[in-house]
């Protein structure tokens, strides 16, 4: 199975065979191959509307709604900028062979910002100048070794007066990524932090069963679970954790007749 198996934590892997990648180095399966590129992970909440008719409210209560669909107008308007923009990244990437390497930023950049809110917060500020911001930019890019594509897309984001969009350029340029890849990227909750050698091992299991060429974990720390991991990747999950195993007793218990 040529692929490659994606730790979160900041290593690439690129096995040759199943055999090579689990007979070889203890510490890490595929020593050979290794690149730092960390990442983060983001979620979506759904929400789930009843048509429910309200009762009368005073008439200065009702503009609520046109500033509701104001603000969901303006979220559509943001992801599909963002996705442009994405999308102009990845076509240029692709021309300058540079795929791997934007990718590799655009994981870092994610992870300083969930680092530090401050730092997004200070390039998507419509106070700060853009010379600060392409200085923040500058500096950034030379403590975690951005390629000159990125550092140029993101300056350009700053002329544009678009940083603001910069989450769904993002969200956009990953899914992207993993479209041209095939990459199946996985949340991996855990209770306690696994080990590199671990999540490989269950990385490559998730890449026989969904047959995806690569496989990208995003581990999670979650002490609810009490002890084990739950895995999900698309509309999938696989529980293995002892608060996962407790859920499906009491389930059963639930449902037999005294």
């Amino acid at each position: 199975v040529g692929g490659r198996v994606v730790a979160h934590s900041s290593q690439l892997f690129t096995p040759t065979s199943p055999l090579q990648a689990l007979s070889a180095c203890p510490v890490c399966p595929i020593h050979a191959t290794v690149k730092m590129a960390p990442t983060m992970m983001a979620a979506r909440a759904t929400t789930t509307l009843r048509a429910v008719r309200p009762a009368a409210r005073p008439l200065a209560a009702r503009p609520a709604a046109p500033l509701r669909r104001s603000i969901i107008s303006n979220s559509i308007k943001g992801d599909v900028i963002g996705a442009n923009y994405a999308n102009a990244l990845v076509e240029l990437s692709q021309e300058k062979n540079a795929l791997e390497a934007v990718h590799s930023d655009m994981d870092s950049l994610s992870a300083v910002f969930a680092d530090s809110s401050d730092v997004a917060d200070y390039l998507m500020s419509p106070v700060v100048s853009e010379d600060d911001k392409k200085k923040m930019i500058a500096t950034l890019g030379s403590e975690a070794g951005f390629s000159e594509l990125t550092t140029n897309f993101l300056s350009l984001l700053v002329d544009k007066q678009r940083m603001d969009v910069i989450t769904e350029v993002m969200t956009s340029f990953e899914e992207k990524y993993c479209e041209l890849t095939d990459t199946q990227v996985a949340t991996l909750r855990s209770a306690v932090k696994l080990e590199q050698e671990q999540q490989f091992l269950i990385a490559k299991k998730l890449q026989e069963l969904t047959g995806s060429k690569n496989i990208k974990l995003k581990p999670v720390f979650d002490e609810s679970l009490i002890a084990g991991f739950v895995v999900e990747y698309g509309s999938n999950q696989i529980d293995l954790s002892v608060r996962g195993a407790i859920d499906r007793v009491k389930t059963q218990l639930e449902t037999v007749e005294v």
